[in-house]
Formats: C-alpha cells, sequence, structure tokens
C-alpha cells in the first residue's frame, strides 16, 4: 500500500471514530515549530508638535543626527535642534514559523521617549533583530494609532486609550528565515500545552492503534515522540492526518483558585470535601456617642459642662451551620453555600478554613 493510500485509509478511520475529545493541534505543538520575536529601535517622523521634548530626551536628536549624517547632511555640534514632529521609538514583532523572505508581518511600535502622541505619524526605515543580534525584517509605514490626545489652552487635557503606541499591518518584510529542524532525523516531537501523564498515554496509544505499535513513543508527561517520514511532502501530510486526530484529555488535578483583589473564585470540576461541618457569620459592633449637658443646680457655683455618653451595641447574625458529608461535588458546595448567602469574602475564609481542617480535597491557589 502506498503512503497515500495509507494516509486516506487513515482518515477515513478517524471520521469514522465517535469519540468527543480534543484535537491534537489543540492539545500540543511540534518541537522547534515557533515564533521568534523580534526588536528594533527607529524613529517616527510626520507628527503634529506631539514629539519627544529634545531637551528630555537628547537620544532623540542623537538618532536624528545619526541618520542625517548618512545622507551626507551635517548638523552643526552645539545647535539647538528642536524636533517636535520626530519620536524615538521601539518596535517589536513575531515572526511566525516557517516566514518566507519577501512576506509580510505586523509590528508594533511604542514611544520611549516623552511624546505625546504617535498619531499620524510615519515609521522610517527600520531594521528588526532576533536575539542572536541578526537582521531578520525591514520595518516602515504608517502608524495606526487607536488613541488620541487633546489639550486646550488653559491647561485642560482628554487622553482617550494611549496615543504613545500604535500598529502598522504589514509593516515589515522578512528579509531573512529562521532555521528550522522540521525535516530533519525520522521523528518528530509533540509537546503538550499541559503536562498531564493521562493525556500523555491516550495520545500514545491512539496513534499506535491507528498507525501500528511502536510509531509514538511517550517521552515524559509532557512529551511524545512520533516516527515520521523523512520526504518533507509526505511529512506535511503525515502531520495534517496527526494533528485532527482527536484525543481523550485526562482530568485536570483539582484547584480552587481564588483572586483575592477581583473577589473571583474558580473552583475546579473534581473538588471534593471531607466530612466537616461549617458555620459563618458576621459580628457587627456599633459605637455611638451622645452627649449630655451637664447644668449646676442655682446657686452652687458650678458650671454647665458637655458630659460624653457612649452607647456600644454588638450584633450578630444567625447563620445555620450546615454540613459537608464525604465526597461532597462541586454542586453540593455551591448550593450549600448558596443557602447561607455567603458573599465571595466569605466564600474564601470558609475555602481557606476547610482546607487548613484538611477538609478540602484540592490545591488552594490565591493569586
Amino acid at each position: 500500500m502506498t503512503l497515500s493510500k495509507y494516509l486516506i485509509a487513515v482518515a477515513a478511520l478517524l471520521l469514522a471514530s465517535l469519540a468527543q475529545a480534543e484535537r491534537l493541534k489543540d492539545l500540543a505543538s511540534i518541537q522547534g515549530v515557533r515564533s521568534n520575536q523580534l526588536i528594533g529601535y527607529g524613529l517616527v517622523v510626520g507628527l503634529n508638535g506631539s514629539g519627544d521634548q529634545t531637551t528630555q530626551t537628547p537620544f532623540t536628536v542623537q538618532t536624528f543626527n545619526n541618520m542625517m549624517a548618512q545622507f551626507g547632511i551635517k548638523v552643526p555640534a552645539g545647535g539647538n535642534v528642536q524636533l517636535k514632529n520626530v519620536a524615538a521609538v521601539s518596535i517589536h514583532a513575531d515572526l511566525p514559523a516557517f516566514a518566507k523572505p519577501g512576506q509580510t508581518i505586523d509590528i508594533t511600535v511604542s514611544s520611549i521617549g516623552n511624546a505625546k502622541s504617535l498619531r499620524g505619524g510615519s515609521l522610517l526605515m527600520t531594521p528588526l533583530k532576533g536575539i542572536d543580534g541578526n537582521v531578520y525584517a525591514i520595518a516602515q509605514g504608517n502608524l495606526v494609532v487607536g488613541g488620541f490626545d487633546a489639550e486646550g489652552g488653559d491647561g485642560s487635557r482628554i487622553t482617550v486609550n494611549v496615543p504613545s503606541a500604535g500598529r502598522i499591518p504589514g509593516g515589515a518584510m522578512v528579509e531573512r528565515p529562521v532555521p528550522s529542524g522540521f525535516n530533519q532525523g525520522n521523528s518528530l516531537t509533540l509537546n503538550l500545552n499541559r503536562p498531564d501523564f493521562t493525556t500523555a498515554k491516550n495520545i500514545v496509544d491512539h496513534i499506535n492503534e491507528l498507525l501500528g505499535p511502536g510509531v509514538a513513543q511517550a517521552v515524559d508527561g509532557g512529551s511524545i515522540r512520533v516516527s515520521a517520514p523523512l520526504d518533507p511532502g509526505q511529512r506535511v501530510d503525515y502531520l495534517s492526518i496527526l494533528e485532527n486526530l482527536e484525543v481523550e484529555i485526562g482530568q485536570a488535578v483539582a484547584k480552587v483558585i481564588i483572586n483575592s483583589r477581583t473577589g473571583t473564585i474558580v473552583i475546579g470540576q473534581n473538588v471534593r470535601v471531607q466530612p466537616a461541618a461549617v458555620t459563618h457569620g458576621s459580628l457587627t459592633v456599633t459605637i455611638t456617642e451622645d452627649p449630655i449637658v451637664s447644668q449646676p443646680e442655682a446657686l452652687s457655683g458650678g458650671q454647665t459642662a458637655v458630659v460624653p455618653r457612649s452607647k456600644v451595641n454588638a450584633d450578630q447574625e444567625l447563620k445555620p451551620m450546615f454540613k459537608f458529608g464525604p465526597g461532597t461535588t462541586l454542586d453540593e458546595i455551591v448550593r450549600a453555600v448558596n443557602q447561607v448567602g455567603a458573599s465571595p469574602s466569605d466564600l474564601m475564609a470558609i475555602l481557606e478554613a476547610l482546607k487548613q481542617a484538611g477538609a478540602l480535597q484540592a490545591d488552594l491557589i490565591v493569586i
């Protein structure tokens, strides 16, 4: 059987599978196939007086002088150069995997000086370098800025969004490809986005069931090595089949996530509570001052005075105690807490107390 017929047969088996699970392309990535970060430094010109104040950002003037020197123009030393329509900026972008020379990528431009706005500006030709110092793309173009800044003569000012940063769709052209190990060797490694031993085992079992024993091997709980054809074209067809393979994922570790700043609480599916009894209430202490006037008797020689008088009251809410049985599920926890009317902050205190008592069978994570 030729490879093409074999792949068609495998595809038919995949379509015939009735298991509802996640696609392999959503669970894992191919080792070595990734994007790379690029960064550059340049000038944005054409601003409407909203550029850098050169007295506070001398590097803008230095960059401008260096650029003019490349065109044979020498700026007099010590000259009072005012560049209100120029701003020094940083440029960053992600170079996708398999990007080839001549293709374009989107870039983000951000002010690094004190420019008020980059709206209406144009980025001059700027090389974008990788971590190895090589130039991989050249950026240039007109900025698209979502924010704006307006200021009145009396000093009143309004700012919407962030006017000191913008994007240029397709603003950089790729000049150099990034070497990739995709076509090297007779195997590929799949790295799980969320390492899990159960998920790794299910992937290995499913691939070997369809393609034969020994095709896939688990390296650890987060990586799977898969045999692959040597021919690049066949390897692409082969991975097209694998990435659409549906695999049942392992259940996540039981967790309770608490965001103490926003009051958000997320309880995982597998959270369980051991037998425990919980009661929760709040004690409110009220102190009021009700001063009285002390009036002396006639001919006593005393003086009228204000005498302080305090009243202290303590009120405590009556909250019923509810009991968690063994193996209580998430639904039962939520129902019990709602019955006592607990707020998010109350629920945080209850969950922390359950964890301290050893009754909460889950990882309690506070962020």
